[in-house]
C-alpha cells in the first residue's frame, strides 16, 4: 500500500485513496506571490487541478485546492477545495463493467470544478487564474490518436 491522500469532493464527504492505485492522468498547478522570495512573501496564492484514474475500475476524480494566505492584520487566509467522481458510463455496478469514463466527462468536470472553486474566492484576479489552470490541465490530458 502507498501513500494515503484523502482528497475533499464537492457535496459529498471526502475519499480516501491509495495514490499507487489512483494514476495522475493530468495536473495543473500555478502559484503567486508578494515579493521577490517566497519564503519572504506576506501573501501567497495557490492553484492546483488534478485529475486521477484508478488503474483497475476506470473511475475518475477531478479535484481542485486553493490557498491564499496573508500575513497581514486583518486580512484573512482562504483555503478551499472541490471535486467530483466519475465512475465509468453506463455502470450502475462497478463490477459489472469496467469501461473508461469518457475524456468529454473529463473535461467537462474539470471546466465544472474549476468554475465552482473559482466563485469561493475573495480576490477577483485570483479566481480569474482558474481559467488558466482549467486550459493547463486539460492540455496535460493525454493526447487523442487522429
Amino acid at each position: 500500500m502507498g501513500k494515503i491522500r484523502t482528497i475533499t469532493l464537492t457535496g459529498r464527504p471526502p475519499v480516501k485513496i491509495d495514490e499507487d492505485v489512483w494514476d495522475v492522468l493530468a495536473s495543473a498547478s500555478d502559484e503567486a506571490h508578494d515579493g521577490q522570495v517566497r519564503c519572504q512573501a506576506n501573501r501567497v496564492s495557490s492553484w492546483s487541478l488534478t485529475v486521477r484514474q484508478h488503474d483497475t475500475d476506470g473511475r475518475v476524480l477531478v479535484y481542485a485546492v486553493y490557498g491564499y494566505t496573508s500575513n497581514w492584520e486583518r486580512e484573512r487566509s482562504l483555503s478551499a477545495r472541490r471535486g467530483v467522481l466519475l465512475t465509468p458510463e453506463g455502470t450502475p455496478n462497478l463490477e459489472e463493467d469496467t469501461t473508461a469514463v469518457s475524456m468529454e466527462r473529463i473535461v467537462a468536470a474539470i471546466t465544472e470544478v474549476a468554475a465552482d472553486i473559482a466563485e469561493c474566492e475573495h480576490k477577483d484576479e485570483d479566481a480569474a487564474r482558474w481559467q488558466t489552470v482549467r486550459d493547463d490541465c486539460i492540455a496535460d490530458l493525454p493526447a487523442e490518436a487522429l
